[in-house]
């Protein structure tokens, strides 16, 4: 009997969500799996909270992305009545030699995006919660921009996804390890097509003679395609902390704290935003993790790390109780930029991940850009090619 789906997306985090419910909208049908469940604990869609911003320095593509990811965002949070973005703005702080956010600001006069610029004094009059030191010159605030809620915003998008159609289930995909014996898969291979996939409990998944098979695992994409990615997308362990705030205290929720971005000390944070605490990230890539077997216990020197930021550009809040923490992973390609490519051996699958630590956001675009080039047979952009990503990093996406 045949399926009642023709496309399969594995992955139902930021980006498999949006592909599956825009492909859903442009007429295939379309069977959406999760190992655990949209955005759960172990993804890199999980937790609270993700920034959604314009600056990208000269990349001018992922600008234009987050905007047109920020207005479909917010069509379905509005359709769907929940309040999942706030508009914390997104505040630049700059120091001397830092080209970035003279490029994020070149890009958003060429753009038309709203953006206002502080002196070091205008920051100290408009945030005095901040400490800014000497080598501070000036700002650079996005008023627009802010914060997604992340895990509730992808099961916001599956269920729109299964309203419009979409099949769900939860389903693991076993590795291709595990299919090494198996004469099928072998067959399939050699036919430059998949004709199905099989699920750890034994299950065997069609979408049928026409059918797509898109993976979009996250930092799982390596494991399921070892050959291919394994040494192409590089998973690293990444640490988040919420500080609490004094009680009654509104200096560090919005709108008197914006989201920032600190490039020189490889950091961000958001305000207070529901009551959860100020978040702080750092920014650089930690060490080799295992989505599977990694422990997500925070540890003393990332919390140290964390203290010593927070000490020092908020001193009011210096050794404010550690009231909740999140350890993810990013799964950075060589550059940063994503990876949205074809399989080099299966006409039919589809490889959509390398989300580098800032793919979340873009969700809505990437399901545009996926859905274009599957229905639309529109070309591709180099850049989100197979053949970009090196095997050794070379990071230039922040």
């Amino acid at each position: 009997m045949a399926s009642d789906f023709n496309t399969v997306v594995v992955g139902a985090g930021s980006f498999g969500a949006w592909t599956a419910l825009t492909l859903q909208r442009r007429g295939r049908r379309v069977l959406l799996l999760d190992a655990h469940g949209p955005a759960h604990g172990r993804a890199s869609s999980g937790g609270e909270s993700r920034i959604i911003r314009m600056g990208y320095g000269p990349h001018g593509i992922y600008s234009s992305w987050s905007m047109r990811s920020l207005e479909i965002w917010q069509e379905l949070f509005a359709r769907a009545g929940q309040p999942l973005f706030h508009r914390t703005g997104v505040l630049w702080i700059s120091h001397p030699g830092e080209e970035y956010n003279s490029q994020n600001l070149a890009q958003f006069e060429k753009c038309g995006i709203p953006h206002e610029t502080f002196t070091q004094g205008e920051l100290a009059h408009h945030y005095p919660q901040m400490a800014l030191d000497s080598a501070t010159t000036w700002g650079l605030f996005e008023p627009d921009s802010g914060v997604l809620m992340a895990r509730r915003a992808v099961a916001t998008v599956v269920d729109a996804a299964i309203r419009q159609g979409v099949e769900y289930r939860r389903a693991a995909v076993r590795f291709p390890a595990d299919l090494a014996s198996d004469r099928e898969t072998r067959k399939h291979a050699s036919s430059g097509r998949l004709q199905g996939i099989a699920t750890v409990d034994g299950q065997r998944i069609s979408a049928g003679r026409d059918g797509i098979y898109i993976f979009a695992s996250g930092p799982w994409l390596g494991k399921l395609f070892p050959e291919l990615l394994a040494h192409r997308i590089f998973v690293t362990r990444q640490e988040a902390f919420f500080f609490g705030t004094p009680p009654g205290d509104s200096r560090f929720a919005p709108p008197a704290l914006p989201t920032w971005i600190d490039l020189a000390h490889e950091a961000y944070g958001m305000p207070d935003l529901e009551g959860r605490g100020l978040k702080i990230g750092i920014d650089r890539h930690g060490p080799p993790f295992d989505p599977d077997t990694g422990g997500r216990q925070p540890q003393p020197e990332a919390i140290g790390q964390a203290r010593d930021y927070l000490a020092r550009r908020f001193p009011a809040m210096s050794g404010a109780p550690l009231v909740e923490s999140r350890v993810c992973q990013y799964a950075n390609t060589s550059s940063g930029d994503f990876l949205l490519d074809r399989h080099p051996d299966f006409e039919n699958v589809w490889l959509a991940g390398g989300g580098s630590g800032h793919g979340f956001k873009h969700g809505p675009a990437v399901g545009e850009y996926l859905a274009g080039r599957i229905v639309d047979e529109a070309p591709g952009d180099p850049r989100f090619s197979l053949e970009t990503k090196q095997v050794i990093q070379r990071r230039a996406i922040f």
